[in-house]
């Protein structure tokens, strides 16, 4: 049955590659459960609540990849989105989080829509085989510097961004932290990348799971010696998991089909769906490019085979995942991990399902893992995406120049979407200028998302 549904001999692959895939995907994946809810937090949605929400959309949203696509990709709630949602939508705009949640239920319907039409899947194949690869570059650096600034390794500073400094800490956040309980941490961060590296080295299966439970361990030892002082008041809280209400999964009421569609016709909720639409579009093609492209699953016109269906998938969890309570569902770039452990099917999406929802009985854990330990995951999994480098053609400076300009946006303009924007309209503007656009037979929709793109950064 298995065998015919999910076609492994045709794939190469087998029931126990499969499953070992599926466990290393949820592995390297799994500090979702305890990332998402501390950022939502943020926003002033129930940290329990979203942390039950984000693992139903997990689950879902991977269950529609393996069903739709037969891909090995997994899907959660996206880094990225997620602080979009909270600190820009919420915090900076001023809309309430039930209302940047109905954006993202919208932009949801939106894409399915988009999805079953073709457009996504046209955009996809219209990106150049080397800015796909940088694409991914690109994903690396933005993913690291977010868990560098996650762990406080990286801080505000007189040079916008400058290395930890208990003063700089201080003066960047206006606070009186101390060393026992913000250096500690930024000591343990670095502790845990060095550990995290010597697993991989080692080729230990899942690395990345290992290399956060063992930072967070010997953050719970330091707590004991008394090295580690919780502050809560500073943000700096227990490292230790709270059982006092046994294994229940925390309820979900708090945040479920908590949509508010009172301002859904105003200019400026549309202008709230256009941009959820805009980058959600750009950074999930991103990931599918830069997933596909590490697990040397595109074609050799560098199309991923069955697309629409993951496309379609993504969009289902995106909509399902509003409902349920958390921010946008996509594909995620640990999906690559699993593949490099021979996952080839959606036997390996189905197997890190059922494990999702197997995690929602051990909330206590992934809510008590701080972001010290779960920063080295996001540094090193950078490090997975950037060794995607290699593909690209450096012997054509045409080709080379927008990739570099696409990888250098995504980290310092802290936006998948924005390194991809301007990395189209480079390519597009130095390959015509220069002569060279007819030789490469640059795609309409190349020259459509770049005018696109241009006139996105005149009026918006």
């Amino acid at each position: 049955m298995l065998e015919k549904f999910f076609k492994l001999s045709e794939n190469g692959t087998d029931v126990k590659t499969e499953v070992l895939a599926g466990i290393t995907t949820f592995m390297t994946m799994a500090y979702i459960l305890a990332v998402n809810p501390s950022i939502l937090a943020a926003a002033g949605m129930d940290q329990g609540a979203v942390f039950t929400a984000t693992a139903l959309a997990s689950l879902v949203g991977t269950l529609m990849m393996a069903l739709l696509a037969n891909y090995p990709f997994a899907l959660a709630p996206g880094m990225g989105l997620n602080a979009y949602f909270a600190y820009t939508v919420v915090l900076g705009m001023g809309y309430k989080w039930e209302v940047a949640l109905t954006a993202v239920f919208v932009e949801g319907i939106v894409f399915i829509i988009l999805s079953l039409t073709n457009v996504r899947e046209a955009i996809f194949n219209a990106i150049p085989k080397n800015l796909k690869a940088a694409v991914s570059v690109g994903i690396g650096l933005f993913i690291a510097f977010i868990g560098l600034q996650n762990a406080n390794i990286v801080i505000g500073g007189a040079t916008l961004v400058e290395l930890f400094s208990l003063e700089g800490y201080n003066s960047v956040n206006g606070v009186e932290a101390a060393f026992n309980n913000v250096g500690i941490t930024v000591l343990l961060a670095v502790i845990g990348v060095v550990i995290t590296g010597i697993l991989v080295i080692k080729n230990i299966k899942g690395n990345i799971l290992w290399g956060i439970l063992i930072t967070w361990a010997l953050g719970i030892i330091c707590q004991f010696a008394g090295i580690y002082v919780p502050n809560p008041e500073l943000g700096f809280y227990s490292l230790l998991p709270d059982f006092s209400n046994g294994l229940a999964i925390p309820s979900i009421a708090p945040v479920f089909a908590k949509l508010d569609f009172s301002g859904v016709f105003s200019l400026n909720f549309i202008v709230v769906i256009f941009a959820f639409l805009f980058v959600d579009m750009f950074d999930t093609i991103g990931t599918l490019i830069g997933v596909s492209s590490k697990a040397d699953m595109l074609d050799e016109e560098g199309r991923l085979p069955h697309i629409k269906g993951a496309l379609l998938a993504d969009a289902i969890a995106t909509t399902a995942g509003a409902v349920f309570g958390t921010t946008t569902t996509t594909t995620y770039v640990e999906s690559a991990s699993g593949v490099t452990e021979g996952g080839r099917t959606g036997l390996t999406a189905i197997t890190t399902a059922i494990l999702f929802g197997l995690a929602l009985f051990l909330s206590p854990i992934f809510l008590a893992i701080p972001s010290f330990a779960t920063a080295p995951a996001l540094i090193v999994v950078g490090f997975y995406m950037l060794t995607n480098v290699s593909n690209i053609d450096f012997g054509d400076i045409a080709e080379a120049l927008p990739c570099y300009i696409c990888i250098i946006a995504m980290p310092f303009f802290y936006s998948i979407s924005e390194g991809i924007s301007m990395g189209v309209i480079a390519y597009v503007v130095l390959n015509l200028i220069t002569g060279k656009a007819k030789d490469k037979k640059i795609s309409v929709l190349m020259y459509v998302l770049a005018i696109l793109f241009i006139l996105k950064y005149i009026f918006l």
